[in-house]
């Protein structure tokens, strides 16, 4: 495994924006996602009408990994919230930075509020 993917990174491969293609090479290279962000990634394909019936199986033989989000990973994304209620860094946003915490692995995201929050963890597609 080589990055943490934010649902916002994946949201750009799924509808080609920028940095696609360093998403696409994260995850031909083994990246993982949170189940909290995987939410968010079909919450929104389900509101652009996209079909993700399949969406999880093909992303799956591409190399991304599903990581489920767990009770260690909740404390931490409840306790990252004092650090980043200044940056507006959602639920989903922590549950991200948590799991990458517990793998020890960097953030691949497009949300460039990132940068600022901690800039040496996380990567902007």
């Amino acid at each position: 495994m080589n990055s943490v993917l934010d649902a916002s990174a994946l949201l750009a491969l799924l509808h080609n924006e920028k940095g696609a293609d360093k998403v696409e090479a994260a995850i031909l290279n083994y990246a993982l996602i949170s189940t909290v962000n995987w939410t968010e990634v079909v919450q929104k394909a389900v509101a652009k009408n996209i079909n993700v019936d399949d969406l999880h199986n093909e992303l799956v033989e591409l190399g991304l990994s599903f990581y489920s989000f767990d009770l260690s990973q909740a404390y931490v994304a409840g306790c990252l919230w004092v650090q980043t209620k200044e940056f507006g860094l959602s639920l989903g946003d922590r549950a991200c930075l948590a799991l990458a915490i517990h793998l020890g692995l960097p953030v691949l995201t497009a949300d460039t509020i990132w940068n600022i929050v901690d800039p040496k963890k996380q990567t902007v597609v």
